[in-house]
């Protein structure tokens, strides 16, 4: 067996390893072991994103903590932070949210968080694999005959079993908290579309935004548990591009599955990334003189215009390798308020340690009506350099030092780019993919040298899937 963990969790296809029942029934009765250390009766939370395996994955790690004597408690379809604010204020022990997040309906995944609403640490992580791989068997304990369950077979019956047992006060909790954190008094001055990308969303986002009183229009809110992020959400704003235009609405937001992430469009049909959402809010914090620290953290992704406009302001840019835990633990260590990723994530941290789509869209809407200015003009001064990000599936993750005449090939490019430019290559945590990120002045010297790494790695590694 190799790692189970990745950069956000566990991921895989639903039904097989390591999402098929035995591992999943071991991860569920491994937690429990991992926190009888910490406590005698420990208390798990479960949500789940709507992907047709995800009431299955939660009944397999449910009847997993109950074998050891844990208690489960269902929060039902909810956003990923949504979990992790729930475990945080309900005082769980642990939180599980089942959800492959932007990843194809057949991809699953599972995310732990801690009693203090924060994703398991790597420590934690490895510790937990251990007593996975080394002291829990499921097939060697019996689990009446389950690791032989048919996973097509057995979706339906867990959708019902879900069901019966959400506790639907939690969910009313948790648009309480989105609610006390849009301090305008007014939203009807607003005209927004809403993506809910089939996912998480759906059935909540809607109730919150007509709630406040915000004029919406929704869209890909229609989960039929095979439709998740289907050419909609944050991954394919384009559709919502052309909505927010012909509706003339004053902004769009594009969530993904488990609406942790969201993307924005402006009222001419502009997309903005994570980037802009960054400068954007950093700047009204810092017009509000609620800005305490001039650090403001994000990844190796995000492009090097951030990191220019953000000098202009004497705000300084601190980069993390990919994915929002890392950037949480940079936030915490050097004391910053504000940080996320170019894909959508935005962490608050003076409000809540984790990426919330939905709250990151109450705060895009709350500086519109607060400031009087449109996104376009919020985002004006931020200007990208261009980018390519280019994704090549991959059927193995080698060192990319012993693919051939890699190095030779990534000198030549960085070369070619001087000193203004950036190129970051790497493996994503989640997916079988290699990602070539490419930074520059020049627009086609940066098309020209993510090309050819590109081509480079797909003749030796690449794959179709």
């Amino acid at each position: 067996m190799g790692k189970l963990f990745g950069t956000d969790g566990i991921r895989g296809r639903a039904g097989k390893y390591p999402l098929d029942y035995p591992t999943v029934f071991s991860l569920g009765k491994s937690l429990i072991h991992l926190l009888l250390a910490r406590t005698s009766n420990p208390r798990v939370i479960i949500g789940w994103d709507t992907r047709e395996s995800s009431p299955w994955l939660a009944r397999a790690i449910a009847e997993g903590i109950v074998s050891a004597r844990g208690r489960v408690e269902l929060a039902g379809v909810l956003p990923t932070s949504a979990i992790s604010f729930i475990t945080r204020t309900h005082h769980y022990d642990a939180g599980v949210v089942i959800s492959a997040s932007h990843n194809p309906h057949e991809d699953n995944g599972i995310k732990i968080f801690q009693s203090d609403g924060l994703k398991l640490n790597d420590a934690l992580e490895e510790e937990l694999e251990r007593i996975i791989f080394k002291k829990i068997d499921a097939e060697s304990e019996g689990n009446s005959g389950k690791e032989a369950e048919k996973y097509e077979e057995s979706i339906k019956g867990s959708s019902q079993w879900a069901e019966k047992k959400i506790n639907p006060a939690l969910v009313e909790d948790y648009l309480q908290f989105l609610a006390s954190n849009f301090t305008c008094s007014s939203a009807s001055s607003l005209k927004i579309v809403i993506d809910c990308s089939n996912g998480a969303s759906s059935s909540i986002a809607p109730v919150l935004f007509e709630r406040l009183g915000f004029k919406i229009r929704v869209m890909s809110d229609a989960p039929d548990g095979r439709n998740i992020n289907a050419g909609c959400g944050a991954l394919y704003p384009e559709n919502l591009a052309r909505s927010v235009q012909e509706w003339q609405a004053d902004l769009g937001v594009a969530y993904d599955g488990d609406a942790d992430r969201a993307i924005f469009v402006d009222e001419k049909g502009k997309i903005l990334n994570g980037d802009y959402t960054l400068f954007i809010q950093a700047r009204f914090l810092q017009k509000k003189n609620k800005l305490r620290s001039p650090l403001i953290v994000a990844t190796i992704m995000s492009n090097m215009g951030l990191e220019v406009a953000l000098a202009r302001l004497g705000l300084k840019l601190i980069r993390t390798k990919v994915g929002d835990r890392y950037v949480l633990e940079e936030m915490l260590r050097c004391s910053a308020q504000l940080g996320g990723e170019r894909s959508g994530h935005t962490i608050f941290l003076d409000i809540f340690p984790a990426g919330d789509g939905l709250l990151t869209s109450l705060k895009m809407a709350e500086t519109m009506i607060e400031t009087g200015q449109k996104l376009s003009e919020l985002g004006a001064e931020l200007v990208e350099f261009p980018q390519l990000l280019i994704n090549v599936p991959v059927r193995q993750k080698i060192d990319f030092s012993l693919i051939p005449d890699f190095e030779a090939t990534l000198r030549q490019a960085r070369e070619r780019l001087g000193s203004s430019g950036r190129i970051e290559v790497r493996y994503s945590g989640t997916e079988p993919v290699a990602r070539i990120m490419v930074e520059g002045e020049k627009e086609e010297m940066v098309k020209e040298s993510a090309r050819e790494l590109a081509a480079l790695i797909k003749k030796h590694l690449g794959t179709e899937i």
